[in-house]
């Protein structure tokens, strides 16, 4: 897994996924990427936007996981969708959101066979 510092250039496009969340993971042969939610633009949870959408096709088109770290509880008290969203794909794999890194690694699940 690769994690990502909070110190970093803003994730604001899908452009920007491919090059500083995919373009990592890929050059340090991670199958997991842990982004700080101070790193993600707001656009991305606000989910008409469409940029949570385009990021999450990207990462599912390469195979990599996502986990999204930290706070979001003013994000997901703002909007009904985002909640949804969030409780869905915390019940799958490919993107996860956790309050931290232990809280990640406590509820980490095996990956499934390809």
């Amino acid at each position: 897994m690769l994690c990502l510092d909070e110190a970093g250039p803003p994730i604001a496009s899908e452009q920007d996924a491919l090059d500083h969340l995919i373009g990592e993971a890929l050059g340090h042969g991670a199958s997991m990427v842990a982004v700080p939610v101070s790193r993600l633009d707001a656009a991305f949870f606000a989910l008409r936007t469409g940029l949570a959408g385009g990021i999450a096709q990207k990462i599912t088109n390469y195979r990599l996981k996502l986990a999204v770290v930290g706070d979001i509880s003013a994000h997901l008290h703002a909007s009904g969708a985002l909640r949804d969203w969030v409780r869905e794909s915390n019940q799958r794999d490919t993107i996860r959101f956790v309050p931290s890194l232990a809280d990640l690694a406590a509820n980490a699940r095996p990956m499934p066979a390809e």
